[in-house]
């Protein structure tokens, strides 16, 4: 949710920033809209304040043995005009809301301009890419070569878009998350917690995800419960309504969950493999910050999220994502993709952003500095997405013969120095 004072007082400038994210303000609507709402309320006020001096003359007629009769008729038609601009001022205050809900946030002058994701910027890569002397497989033949990856199973019991992970391959999983939460824990700075993941509306619109985004979500039918699509939004939620101490800041926290999306609008995209899925894991990073502090703060989150990648030894590059291909709800997002030698190319794993004060208005989260209390600012990140880290360690990692070598991280989580094929029970 953007300032309002601020968004009245530079409609034409935000639109021309806004027309940045490919996004176009209907600047003569917005100032209708507004302009009848405020009359609205101009009117109804002033109306109740007519009835009330109305009230107060009629009371002292009264004392006088005054009949009164026609002036409470008139104070009668007032109150019934005072509930119907209340109702109208109401409406336009929601459908005004509505509106300012939908907006979505301002780039930050740091983000590359353009219109897609071609604009976007490299910032640097780490890591070379493995050069095999064979031909690597994608990790859907692997998977299934190696017994872990089962596709098939999955579909039949619930879907495309689903995967069974099997033996060592489930356990590659378990391991990946409890490194991540052990490193961000132990070595970052970062509080554990395990939200729901079960939310409400409150919590989505609080994150930015609607109104505008209920098709990309999952909902329950006959309750006001979704599917988590990211632990950022229980996570976020956390503080919502809630003040803090600016002494107290940066809060770290970190969560792993699972992830529902129903990926509207991907169509024909990833279609093979686990890459973009219904349901997969995640590690987040998320960070309450004072608004002087919150980019420095992403530098730090991005980069603990970058170690996690450096220490499992997979090559990946950081993206300044342009203000054409950023989230709704950000001001800038760096992307980390890393290096998966089944698609030669390389593939987003964590999207790591500021959202400035923009979640912290609509969730009503707040800071407390001296005497002044103000929006806090917002980040998160992946740290990371477990299910194409996953996918990064099989295709990296896999030799020759057609095992695939652990990461010497994983071991003592895995007991185990590769995979090898396991024998199915079919």
């Amino acid at each position: 949710m953007h300032d309002l004072a601020f968004f009245r007082a530079n409609l034409d400038s935000i639109a021309q920033r806004l027309a940045a994210r490919n996004y176009t303000l209907d600047l003569d609507a917005f100032r209708s809209l507004d302009a009848r709402r405020r009359a609205a309320l101009s009117e109804a006020e002033s109306l109740k304040a007519q009835r009330n001096a109305a009230s107060q003359e009629i009371g002292k007629l009264k004392k006088q043995g005054v009949d009164t009769e026609a002036q409470q008729a008139q104070v009668r038609e007032m109150g019934e005009r005072t509930a119907e601009l209340d109702k109208r001022a109401a409406e336009l205050e929601t459908e005004y809301l509505d509106l300012l809900a939908r907006i979505p946030n301002l780039a930050h002058e740091s983000v590359p301009v353009g219109a897609d994701a071609t604009a976007n910027a490299e910032v640097h890569r780490w890591g070379t890419p493995p050069a095999f002397d064979f031909t690597p497989k994608p990790h859907w033949d692997l998977g299934q070569d190696l017994g872990i990856l089962d596709m098939e199973r999955a579909a039949k019991i619930t879907g495309a878009r689903f995967a069974v992970y099997w033996d060592i391959g489930a356990k590659l999983e378990r391991a990946l998350m409890n490194f991540m939460l052990d490193t961000h824990t132990r070595e970052h700075g970062y509080t554990e917690v395990l939200p729901p993941f079960l939310i409400n509306s409150a919590s989505l619109y609080g994150t930015g995800q609607l109104p505008k985004f209920a098709e990309d979500l999952f909902h329950l039918e006959g309750y006001d419960f979704w599917l988590a699509p990211t632990a950022e939004v229980p996570v976020t939620n956390l503080l919502r309504d809630e003040t803090i101490d600016g002494e107290k800041l940066p809060i770290s926290l970190c969560a792993y969950t699972p992830c529902f999306r129903s990926e509207a609008g991907s169509y024909g995209r990833d279609v093979r493999g686990i890459i973009r899925q219904h349901q997969f894991q995640k590690v987040e990073l998320v960070k309450f910050t004072r608004p002087d502090q919150s980019y420095d703060q992403l530098e730090r989150l991005t980069a603990d999220a970058e170690d996690i990648l450096q220490r499992l030894k997979l090559p990946f590059r950081r993206m300044a994502l342009s203000t054409g291909d950023m989230g709704f709800s950000s001001a800038k997002t760096y992307d980390l993709e890393v290096w998966l030698p089944g698609l030669n190319d390389y593939k987003e794993i964590s999207s790591c952003s500021n959202f400035e004060a923009f979640q912290a208005r609509r969730a009503k989260i707040r800071c407390r500095i001296g005497k002044k209390s103000e929006p806090l600012h917002t980040l998160n990140g992946s740290g990371l997405a477990i299910g194409r880290t996953w996918v990064a360690i099989v295709e990296n990692y896999q030799q020759a013969d057609g095992s695939v070598v652990i990461p010497e991280v994983l071991r003592p989580y895995l007991n185990a120095e590769r995979i090898t094929p396991r024998a199915d029970f079919r």
